[in-house]
């Protein structure tokens, strides 16, 4: 398998492992405790804490994705209820306590899992910060040292890596984020409500965003992704695969080989679980997990 493909099945299996942060039941009461107010501060100020006590406005073209007016909601209010500090140390205290009940103990004590942290742990250490501001602060943490933590923050560094070249693609092929997210919801890998309620642009951003890709053509009249609209999205894919890549190289073939098909097995005992819903806003599809009946 080629390297920019195994990128792509690595992140398969750690979105999942990452990302069961944001689904857990208790992620609004977990931040609310150290001070903040409402799941969606605790979202942006959790994720953005290790950049220090940004405004909003570096937060909106970091993540990217989301409406300014939405970040704006969330900070930089949040720095004043709680400290970056404190607001990191109770999302790891909520990755520990939603990883050890989705996956039980037996797995977060195996031999397997601790395997699949080392591994990843190596390739989260070779990757580069150069152009990538939110892995950058990231790598600025210290690493836990249980093994299933070790893996979480692997996971995490290596899907904001993973982002940052996301990001820098998106900027690259000339789209903005309504725009982004049209093309993702015309591929199929999640819908217009999910992204809706989760981004917050409004019914006129989605109308004109759609009116410039058709102009583009790369929507037809019904929304529809046209051939160049499916090339491009390709191409944007692909690239994002290619610029994730190169840090693998620190493993051997086998190695790297190994590494995904550990991770994409707790992939699935986590998506199997329920630990992340489908459709989901971060495009993430279904498919890779298998039957979830």
């Amino acid at each position: 398998m080629a390297h920019m493909h195994r990128a792509r099945a690595l992140w398969w299996g750690i979105e999942p492992y990452h990302a069961i942060v944001y689904f857990a039941p208790d992620a609004r009461a977990t931040f609310e405790a150290v001070g903040l107010k409402g799941f969606w501060m605790g979202y942006f100020a959790s994720r953005a804490a290790p950049l220090g006590a940004v405004p909003a406005e570096v937060v909106t073209a970091v993540f990217y994705n989301f409406h300014p007016a939405m970040v704006a909601r969330a900070l930089p209010d949040a720095w004043a209820l709680a400290t970056p500090t404190q607001i990191t140390a109770a999302r790891l205290t909520l990755a520990d306590r939603t990883l050890r009940h989705v996956l039980g103990e037996e797995t977060i004590h195996s031999a397997t899992l601790a395997e699949a942290a080392s591994l990843a742990r190596q390739v989260a250490v070779a990757a580069s910060p150069l152009g990538r501001p939110l892995f950058a602060s990231y790598t600025s943490l210290p690493w836990p040292q249980e093994p299933h933590l070790v893996l979480w923050h692997a996971a995490t560094l290596l899907r904001e890596h993973r982002g940052d070249g996301h990001v820098a693609c998106l900027v690259h092929a000339h789209l903005d984020a309504c725009e982004a997210h049209l093309l993702a919801m015309a591929s199929g890998v999640t819908t217009q409500e999910v992204l809706q309620r989760s981004r917050r642009w409004t019914d006129q951003d989605w109308a004109a965003a759609r009116a410039r890709l058709q102009q583009r053509g790369w929507l037809d009249a019904q929304g529809g992704l046209t051939p160049a609209g499916a090339a491009a999205k390709r191409r944007i894919e692909e690239h994002t695969d290619t610029l994730a890549a190169p840090s693998l190289a620190v493993l051997s073939e086998a190695q790297q080989a190994r590494l995904i098909v550990l991770v994409q097995s707790l992939g699935r005992q986590i998506v199997h679980a329920g630990g992340v819903p489908f459709p989901n806003p971060m495009g993430l599809p279904e498919t890779p997990y298998g039957n979830r009946k």
